[in-house]
């Protein structure tokens, strides 16, 4: 699944007199940047590109997949009693996880072309997108859970319940459909001119798939900057009010950890929205970037910045679920009812340890069984 698309040759094309409003209409958008006579070396990069791409994207899948499948198992085994981050944690880990099955396609398709076919094209590029946009936006959700219960504790208790919670999630989920479906309108499966191998990509309608893109990068930026601002509002926020409180002890690991979070995200897609603006602008040519400077230097780095960024979805376990001393003890209940045995022995002992974390009611010490 190609995840951004060049045009830096759709202006001069609109401008050659042989192109009548009917080809204009299945004019295809590919990948490719660079026209007819523009010839570069690119052809050992753009395999090691792959390989190193494919690698990574195999590494991110197995290693996400058993994070977040093992964070939906233990909080499906009391559904019925989870608290309101654990709520949103279970909807972040099932769009982190639809996120992650969309892999397999990209490392396919890199390295023989699109073989599935049009629904499951347009199926795998509504996915992506929505996993995507509803991911980034329950991030925001919890951080925004996190300021309410620990800055304004009391007042928020009317507010924050479990059916509010179900009714934002069901709302976001639905607007994030929305966003997302002009993918499936605009997706197609076509034959690339260069390697004759089929791509799923944006090829219907023409002049309105071209407007889509760009407005999907836009989108794209918007559901970076806007969780990551709310995040950076509410953690600092949550920080400010734990050193003020008294509870020395348990506010350094919290404090830790609100920062933790917004970095971490921030470290993971901040290289890859600048690299895509800075795509865009090439495309809108307020940049030159001819044909050889994309192979060069904008393809690769496309490449490596998404890498980092998807590699998010694998951390959000660790970040959000292991760190909780709840949760882990939890898993480890669960591995030891599979049959761990001995490797799970010595994690189950009984030694009394007290260690902050984040609770519903604000930052508590909890004595856990290690």
């Amino acid at each position: 699944m190609a995840v951004t698309i060049t045009f830096t040759e759709f202006e001069d094309n609109l401008t050659q007199d042989n192109m009548t409003q009917d080809n204009l209409t299945d004019y295809n958008y590919t990948d490719n940047p660079t026209d007819n006579d523009t010839f570069c070396e690119q052809t050992g990069q753009q395999t090691s590109l792959d390989v190193f791409q494919a690698a990574l994207y195999i590494f991110i899948f197995l290693l996400g997949v058993v994070g977040n499948g093992l964070m939906i198992t233990v909080l499906l085994r009391r559904r019925h009693l989870l608290r309101i981050t654990e709520i949103y944690l279970l909807h972040l880990a099932v769009a982190d996880l639809m996120l992650l099955f969309t892999l397999p396609f990209d490392v396919v398709e890199n390295a023989s072309g699109w073989l599935f076919g049009n629904f499951l094209c347009k199926l795998m590029g509504l996915v992506k997108s929505l996993s995507l946009i509803c991911g980034s936006f329950l991030l925001a959700c919890i951080g925004c859970d996190r300021y309410f219960a620990i800055v304004h504790a009391i007042t928020s208790m009317q507010s924050r319940r479990r059916r509010t919670v179900h009714i934002t999630c069901t709302f976001l989920w639905l607007v994030c459909l929305a966003l997302s479906m002009p993918n499936v309108v605009f997706l197609t499966v076509e034959e690339d001119w260069e390697t004759t191998l089929l791509t799923c990509s944006f090829h219907h309608y023409g002049i309105h798939a071209h407007n889509w893109v760009l407005t999907r990068r836009v989108l794209d930026h918007v559901c970076f900057f806007l969780p990551l601002a709310i995040m950076s509002y509410c953690y600092t926020a949550v920080v400010v009010t734990l050193f003020k409180s008294h509870k020395s002890q348990d506010k350094q690991g919290a404090i830790r950890l609100a920062l933790l979070i917004t970095l971490v995200f921030c470290f993971c897609w901040l290289p890859y929205n600048i690299t895509l603006l800075i795509n865009t602008l090439a495309d809108l040519k307020v940049t030159i970037l001819n044909g050889c400077d994309y192979y060069d230097h904008l393809q690769p780095a496309l490449y490596v910045t998404m890498s980092l960024g998807l590699s998010h979805c694998c951390l959000n376990p660790f970040l959000y679920a292991f760190v909780g001393v709840r949760f882990r003890n939890e898993l480890i209940q669960l591995l030891w009812k599979l049959g761990c045995g001995r490797v799970c022995m010595p994690f189950i002992r009984v030694r009394g340890h007290s260690r902050p974390s984040f609770s519903d009611g604000g930052t508590t010490t909890s004595t856990v069984l290690m």
